[in-house]
């Protein structure tokens, strides 16, 4: 990840442990995450085992993990940094 916007300067890391708060995000990426594994392993599978669950969201969940850590991560930086455009239409900031 960069330091900072290559367009803005914005820091990317305000403070020293920053992203602990996207940890929550991401939790709720995953709950979701099984809640509609569960949904759809029950539409497709007769009998739905423990192993078969573990089985697919240990799957789905590791293969989606760079999307789901970027994600909120993302996310995160939205709640408390305000989006100012495009590239062309803001000022640099010095840092």
């Amino acid at each position: 990840m960069h330091k900072g916007c290559p367009c803005c300067g914005q820091s990317f890391e305000p403070e020293p442990g920053y992203y602990y708060g996207a940890m929550y995000v991401s939790f709720g990426f995953n709950v979701a995450i099984f809640i509609i594994s569960l949904v759809v392993l029950y539409q497709f599978v007769e009998e739905v085992t423990m192993a078969m669950m573990m089985g697919l969201v240990a799957v789905v969940v590791i293969g989606l993990l760079p999307v789901i850590f970027r994600l909120s991560r993302v996310l995160w930086i939205h709640i408390f940094i305000r989006y100012e455009g495009p590239c062309s239409q803001i000022p640099k900031k010095h840092s």
